[in-house]
């Protein structure tokens, strides 16, 4: 590597000031994105348990044959939801995700069963298309203008069309969840066929319901808001444990770049010496060559 002269290394310090200054903005940026983000989860969470909560109450209750998402076969062919970032600059965010998503497959695969993939998010996409995945749909740019009950309604339809149709025998959902502010996990959950735990303490209480006007209607429709407000809750976990990730990757890059400031400040410093001594070197050869 050729030495770098006082001018060059104060070029590469100005450079490394600027990129810590668009670092911080940004994490500024997250973190007023994170705060907004965490309210709406936060209202989003006790909705969705709730919702969960009663759909797997009334599946011990209700005959499962009653309605089709209800019914459970052998799992022979899967339906996979990747929910990914649309954008990186996130850690490990993204990749986190895509390694769990890839040793699934594998999983699956070798247990003989045929994967099929739901991509959500362009950095899933970009993944695995064009790489032999079975691929049944794919959306991108979907946090800035259409994260909303209309496209999870949407994605919810093609789901509940293919379970129904027997095109597909389980569904499963990954994505990232925050934990803290400062921690996300990735998790994956099955979305169908409902499995509920028998909780016999429960059994009594329910058979006291009344369900009208019948156990097919209202089936109908909490299993079509089961479906879709799940991939919303899904959504808004993932959107916000992407702006905390994204805030804590720029708050130790904003810290990278100050370490890496001070060590190219020495740098310099020392390199500005070296190149006094040279010149008064110089200057006094010079004065003892004309005496």
């Amino acid at each position: 590597m050729a030495k770098l002269s006082p001018r060059d290394i104060k070029r590469k310090i100005q450079g490394i000031k600027n990129t810590q200054r668009i670092t911080k903005a940004m994490k500024a940026v997250s973190a007023a994105k994170l705060n907004k983000a965490r309210a709406m989860l936060n209202a989003t969470r006790p909705y969705s348990e709730r919702l969960y909560d009663l759909i797997n109450d009334l599946a011990m209750f209700v005959d499962r044959d009653i309605h089709p998402l209800l019914k459970i076969r052998e799992e022979k062919k899967i339906d996979y939801i990747v929910i990914t970032a649309d954008r990186g600059l996130a850690g490990a965010f993204n990749s986190y995700v895509i390694k769990r998503t890839l040793s699934d497959v594998k999983k699956f695969q070798e247990e003989g069963k045929e994967v099929n993939l739901i991509l959500i998010g362009r950095k899933a996409v970009q993944f695995f298309k064009n790489k032999g995945f079975n691929i049944i749909e794919e959306y991108e740019d979907i946090y800035r203008d259409h994260m909303n009950l209309a496209f999870t309604s949407k994605v919810g339809g093609i789901l509940a069309e293919r379970y129904e149709n027997e095109k597909t025998d389980a569904v499963y959902l990954i994505n990232n969840e925050l934990i803290t502010t400062a921690t996300y996990e990735t998790k994956v959950r099955k979305l169908f066929p409902i499995e509920p735990e028998l909780d016999y303490t429960k059994l009594s209480e329910l058979s006291r319901y009344n369900i009208e006007p019948s156990a097919e209607d209202v089936l109908e429709e909490l299993l079509k808001r089961y479906i879709n407000f799940q991939l919303y809750r899904a959504l808004v976990e993932s959107s916000t444990a992407e702006h905390a990730a994204r805030m804590i990757a720029m708050d130790n890059a904003t810290r990278n770049a100050g370490e890496a400031i001070k060590r190219w400040t020495i740098i310099f410093n020392k390199a500005r010496q070296e190149a006094i001594t040279t010149e008064l070197i110089d200057i006094i050869n010079a004065s003892n060559a004309i005496e």
